[in-house]
């Protein structure tokens, strides 16, 4: 299939054909084809041969076809709901994070190893099929287990989610300094970082139930998760220092974006 690439996006959850290759994609994505909207655009490009027999994918080959003047079909949707969950892990290749102006950064996958880092508290934005933000005592391993863990009642199968920057909270939530933390009522993130302290048994509390606006791409910790009980893929996202050194057009773009939200 020349030509033609199937993404799942992260917002919203969809699968999608195209004939765009993805930064061409997540511009289409981001500022549309007049230049009259914006919005942020996450997606995972997908292997056409390893996504599985639960989605229309003989539609790519009938519709992704160009247009009576040869230009590109831009998007084709397959699928809008419980995309993820049947979607095979071994089918996501590359992670694309794009600004709301049209820049996208490639993220490859790669092994997660747990640190130092990883023994204080967390802050974990899940993205699809849910997205509540959730404080955790769990590293972003035992994270992916705990929540996809469908013997409970309250799980999904698979699940993406980010984690994002506590700073000395993660060790300290009560006299911590967070003034370069830009998350909305902070004396609530702290309670909630003070309650899973107080409570070990509970290893993870709800701080917002859903996502507000999109996410500051500097606030990301780590990188990004996708996984199920079995199997976690990790996206590393870049150092300040790589950003700066190997993607300042696109770094340069996602913090004056962030910082006028």
């Amino acid at each position: 299939m020349d030509n033609k690439y199937l993404y799942l996006s992260l917002l919203p959850e969809a699968l999608i054909a195209s004939m765009l290759p993805p930064e061409q994609f997540g511009n289409y994505l981001a500022v549309g084809t007049k230049k009259r909207t914006r919005g942020q655009a996450m997606f995972f490009e997908v292997d056409i041969e390893k996504a599985g027999d639960n989605f229309p994918l003989h539609l790519i080959e009938e519709k992704c076809v160009p247009g009576p003047k040869g230009q590109p079909k831009r998007s084709k949707y397959l699928s809008i709901y419980r995309t993820l969950e049947l979607l095979p892990l071994e089918a996501l290749k590359n992670l694309y994070l794009t600004t709301d102006d049209g820049k996208t950064l490639a993220l490859e996958p790669t092994e997660y190893k747990l640190s130092d880092d990883d023994d204080g508290l967390h802050l974990y934005q899940q993205l699809i099929p849910v997205n509540p933000r959730i404080a955790s005592q769990l590293n972003p391993i035992e994270f992916m287990a705990d929540v996809t863990d469908t013997s409970k009642p309250v799980s999904v199968p698979k699940l993406v989610f980010v984690e994002l920057q506590l700073g000395e909270l993660a060790d300290d939530p009560l006299k911590g300094n967070a003034d370069d933390l830009p998350y909305l009522n902070m004396d609530h993130l702290r309670d909630c970082l003070l309650g899973l302290q107080a409570k070990p048994e509970k290893p993870s509390k709800t701080v917002i139930r859903f996502m507000l606006g999109d996410l500051l791409y500097r606030t990301c910790k780590n990188g990004f998760f996708v996984g199920d009980h079995n199997k976690t893929i990790f996206y590393k996202f870049p150092s300040v220092e790589e950003l700066q050194d190997k993607h300042y057009s696109w770094w340069r773009s996602a913090l004056i974006v962030g910082f006028n939200k």
